[in-house]
């Protein structure tokens, strides 16, 4: 099958279960982590979605990947080899996501284990502020999964993590300082507000890199 004539036919499938389950173009970017313009481009057939981001439009829209790259306006017929192969592709990749959020959940529970770990030993020794151990769970747990995920090349939520990390970090110093210094340093709060800056200058950044390089 001709390769441009496969985005067009992928570009109207895609546009038409858009329409048909209520969708906007940015409404179908934000469950996807895309741009409307990413979405707008696909849709005139001026670029194709990775092979995991077809399968989360498949599963989305509750059909199968070769319906998505079938021609619209031809009657029902066997799948194409073309669409077997993606097929295949889209189960393996699913197969691989689901192992991913095996990892990434007990990575999770065993952060948050230590600290439950680490919260009872204080508290049987009576020592105060043992509490603070789940507090420093937060930005640990934080860095845990952004690490791994950067490991996989997935980014989709690293702006969320590392925002995480910063007010994390920041709340734990304070905590700390307020339980056992007994100093009040709310002030230094007001780092997070460049820094949580940084952090979306950088990925909005990134985020257009990713669009010149998809389109």
């Amino acid at each position: 099958m001709d390769a441009e004539k496969l985005k067009i036919q992928l570009g109207a499938n895609i546009t038409a279960y858009r329409k048909k389950n209520g969708l906007t173009q940015a409404g179908l970017a934000e469950k996807l982590n895309y741009s409307d313009k990413a979405v707008s481009k696909w849709e005139r057939g001026e670029s194709t979605p990775d092979v995991p981001t077809l399968a989360a439009i498949a599963q989305l829209f509750e059909v199968p990947v070769d319906v998505l790259l079938a021609d619209p306006n031809a009657l029902p017929e066997d799948p194409s080899p073309m669409g077997q192969a993606v097929e295949r592709a889209v189960e393996k990749a699913l197969k691989r996501k689901a192992n991913k959020t095996t990892i990434l959940a007990l990575s999770s529970i065993l952060v948050w284990g230590v600290a439950l770990l680490i919260y009872v030993v204080l508290a049987s020794l009576a020592l105060p502020g043992c509490w603070i151990s789940f507090i420093y769970a937060v930005p640990i747990n934080a860095i845990v999964l952004l690490s791994l995920r950067s490991a996989w090349h997935d980014f989709r939520q690293n702006r969320a993590l590392i925002s995480l990390i910063v007010w994390g970090c920041l709340a734990c110093v304070h905590l700390t300082a307020l339980c056992f210094f007994h100093v009040d340093l709310w002030r230094i709060y007001l780092l997070g507000i460049p820094g949580q800056a940084a952090v979306l200058l950088s990925f909005r950044v990134f985020h257009k890199t990713k669009e010149a390089e998809n389109g």
